[in-house]
């Protein structure tokens, strides 16, 4: 695999690259995960343009949008169907919609809008049970987080916050009716607690090992269900899904952005969930989706209780998943900078590229993400930028204690060849799995096969923590 270095080349201007390169390229290459995420028209948890790294691994019927991005939401959405988390009904039905009235964001954004919208509402027929109630109100989440990915390009982007609350809401009434419910708390973290939803298999109290969910940069809470909840409770694990900085209600509603020091995210997570009856404090795992792949193994390299750590994909540096004319935009000074970014960069920036840079940005600062609800665009590139250059982790892989297992993906579109930067730094006990177009588990994340890489997720814990 090859490896990606950081060195900038000789080339073209910056402007000509912009214009030429680094506009279509931001414009096609950004999805979530986060994630990626992931990951808007990007995601935070990207890298090359799908259409360059990626080509020829959505043929036929995966190919839902010609544009990779709204493509590798669409398929997201779809794979959550496994899970409960979509309908494979709902979802091609509001792709043929979008398609029919041409696809924009507005019209990405108000077809799932809507989709959300009618499944709170009564269904057809008879009265809804509680279990009809409980995965309409999933799926509903999972709609609205669609439309919140694509939200900043549409006509109404100040309707951010309130569109991550509806599918906020939705989720809570979703774990509302799970049966047992999940536990709610906030974990203090600086002056901002995180929220926590803490599943278990049943209310016997019988301690169990647990599973931390980390999400991407631009996830929702519905992306771990979908990558993680189903899987721990059936193998009697508990799991905890939790919103942290730059993720969730820490960012559209508190205002508070990504840390590189993800360890005093994990360290009170971990505290709040050795302090309960019902979890092993000596078998609890952490995952990382997306850009989270970055985050957690940041978190282990100090929080040495995490027993056994997963990277999905593994990522040593989030700044490389940002096109080369982009990463050139940024110098040691920052008024030179910024006047590089206003002055040659941002005049000559398509839309489409603007709305993608608009969301890629606003989990590393706020007033980019207040900016953008307004219509426009940041003038402040070197803050958020530097942020997120210092997420880089090459330093402290090699502190990881735990046994590690990195995932890669086959045409992995955000991260390509980082999985393994990581994998050969580690010293730890570790794994390297790569997974293939052969099983349909191809691209950042799987997301045409959540349940495939749950297994496989799953099988190493089991045999990491428990049959050992």
């Amino acid at each position: 695999m090859n490896r990606i270095s950081g060195e900038q080349h000789s080339g073209p201007t910056r402007r000509a690259l912009l214009t030429a390169g680094a506009g279509a390229a931001l414009a096609a290459g950004c999805t979530r995960g986060g994630a990626p995420g992931a990951p808007a028209a990007a995601t935070s948890s990207g890298s090359a343009p799908p259409t360059a790294a990626a080509g020829g691994l959505t043929p036929g019927a995966m190919t839902l949008f010609k544009d990779p991005a709204y493509n590798f939401n669409g398929l997201l959405a779809l794979g959550g169907s496994g899970a409960g988390a979509a309908e494979v009904g709902e979802v091609l039905t509001a792709v043929n919609a979008i398609n029919g009235a041409g696809l924009t964001a507005q019209t990405y954004v108000q077809t799932f809008r809507a989709l959300g919208d009618q499944l709170l509402e009564a269904p057809p027929g008879a009265p809804a049970d509680a279990q009809t109630k409980r995965f309409r109100a999933l799926r509903a989440a999972q709609y609205y987080g669609q439309a919140l990915f694509f939200v900043l390009g549409s006509d109404d982007p100040g309707s951010e916050e309130q569109l991550y609350k509806a599918g906020r809401g939705a989720w809570d009434t979703f774990c509302g009716l799970c049966d047992p419910a999940p536990v709610k708390a906030n974990v203090p973290y600086g002056a901002t607690p995180l929220p926590v939803w803490f599943f278990r298999p049943d209310t016997s109290g019988t301690q169990r090992p647990t599973v931390i969910l980390t999400n991407g940069s631009d996830g929702q809470n519905v992306d771990m269900w979908t990558y993680g909840v189903p899987a721990a409770l059936d193998r009697g694990w508990n799991a905890l899904v939790y919103d942290g900085p730059g993720q969730g209600q820490l960012l559209f509603v508190d205002q508070v952005v990504f840390t590189p020091t993800w360890e005093k995210v994990v360290t009170p997570l971990v505290d709040w969930l050795s302090a309960r009856s019902d979890v092993d404090p000596d078998k609890i795992a952490l995952t990382g989706l997306s850009m989270a792949g970055d985050l957690a193994p940041r978190a282990a390299a100090f929080e040495t209780r995490i027993a056994a750590l997963v990277a999905m994909p593994g990522c040593v540096e989030p700044w490389l998943g940002f096109p080369p004319e982009i990463r050139k935009i940024l110098t040691p000074d920052k008024q030179e900078t910024n006047d590089i970014w206003n002055k040659e960069v941002v005049p000559e920036l398509p839309p489409d590229a603007a709305d993608v840079m608009k969301k890629r940005f606003e989990p590393f600062s706020i007033p980019a993400m207040l900016e953008a609800r307004q219509g426009k665009l940041f003038t402040d590139f070197y803050t958020p930028a530097t942020r997120i250059q210092a997420l880089t982790i090459t330093d402290v892989v090699g502190r990881i204690k735990a046994p590690t297992l990195v995932l890669d993906y086959e045409g992995e579109q955000f991260y390509p060849g980082q999985p393994r930067r990581m994998y050969d730094a580690l010293t730890s006990p570790k794994d390297y799995l790569k997974l293939t177009a052969a099983q349909g588990a191809q691209l950042h994340c799987s997301p045409m096969a959540p349940q495939l890489h749950c297994e496989v997720v799953f099988d190493w814990l089991q045999k990491t923590l428990l049959d050992r």
